[in-house]
């Protein structure tokens, strides 16, 4: 059994592997923003992306890959657009992030037991353990929950409210208040 050294597994946590890449947090991003204006009806990816400053052709993409597993579900025509497949409650960060086909996996061998020359190394079952870890904890985490924390972040004050993000169907909230 080959030994691996702590400096690579430092290499393993800085080349990306227990990173969340852009891909990931971008779903996420969007699915939260899809869930924060829901109320509005079928939400479309051009405001998804000026709200959130992503292109409309990843975001394109990225919903693709989230319609397949049915995180969302899409409306054609004039006040087409997208809306959440499930409730937010049953929609999880480590589904979201696992549909976009990221990978939650903290091991350099990727789960095969082969880091070290071909075999295990003496850490492989410390990093196969932090992906279950990281896994648990991001499907321990609903839209809901995260829908929750941003309304309490907006009730006190340290988070702009959905209404206040410039869309472009107008001025946001504070503009038009001040224009009055």
């Amino acid at each position: 059994m080959g030994y691996c050294t702590l400096a690579a597994c430092f290499d393993t946590l800085k080349a990306g592997n227990v990173k969340l890449t852009t891909k990931g947090r971008y779903a996420v991003n969007a699915m939260l923003d899809l869930a924060l204006n829901a109320h509005q009806g079928p939400v479309k990816l051009v405001d998804i992306s000026s709200r959130q400053g992503i292109s409309l052709s990843y975001l394109e993409q990225l919903f693709a890959r989230l319609r397949k597993r049915d995180l969302v579900t899409s409306f054609r025509g004039p006040g087409g657009g997208y809306r959440l497949g499930r409730s937010m409650g049953q929609i999880s960060v480590g589904d979201v992030i696992i549909a976009v086909n990221e990978s939650i996996d903290a091991t350099r061998c990727h789960g095969e037991g082969d880091c070290q020359q071909g075999e295990t190394c003496l850490t492989h079952h410390l990093w196969m353990d932090l992906s279950e870890q990281l896994e648990t904890f991001l499907r321990g985490i609903s839209l809901g929950d995260l829908m929750n924390r941003h309304q309490e972040r907006v009730k006190n004050g340290e988070a702009p409210s959905p209404d206040a993000v410039q869309r472009d169907d107008g001025p946001t909230t504070d503009s038009a208040r001040s224009a009055s």
